[in-house]
């Protein structure tokens, strides 16, 4: 079997399991954040909480592992190349937001929450533009 092949496999679906989280969590911050009702709140509460820490922390961090085991099958003088130099600063910006997601989804869980519904209608963007630019970097290695 070819290691390669099966490592790339593996990150593709960690990276989409974990792409599926960073576009929803936001989604449900806005209904949170639009949310009157107590008990609404509540079942909000234990989606988000569920969804990050069950689906994108293991998801996040599967992705992370196959990538580099991708990197050290190519050996590391990928790093030289522009694409890969983008692709991972673009990775590390979307797990800074992940963890920034954290820090929102604990600001709800202890009833601090301070941004509006806008504000995450607007952030829910960021993975979206970054999903985009990382495609046609990997598949077109234009640099």
């Amino acid at each position: 079997m070819n290691l390669y092949l099966l490592f790339k496999s593996l990150h593709l679906i960690a990276i989409i399991s974990w792409m599926a989280g960073l576009l929803y969590l936001p989604r449900i911050f806005v209904y949170h954040a639009e949310a009157s009702h107590e008990s609404q709140k509540e079942m909000l509460k234990i989606m988000e909480k569920k969804l990050y820490n069950y689906i994108m922390m293991p998801a996040m961090f599967v992705s992370w592992v196959f990538g580099i085991l991708l990197i050290q099958n190519l050996g590391f003088s990928v790093f030289t190349e522009t694409w890969m130099q983008i692709k991972i600063i673009l990775v590390t910006a979307l797990t800074y937001y992940h963890f920034l997601l954290g820090k929102y989804l604990s600001e709800f869980a202890t009833n601090n929450n301070y941004k509006s519904s806008k504000f995450y209608r607007i952030i829910n963007e960021i993975p979206t533009i970054i999903l985009i630019v990382v495609v046609f970097v990997v598949v077109f290695k234009p640099l």
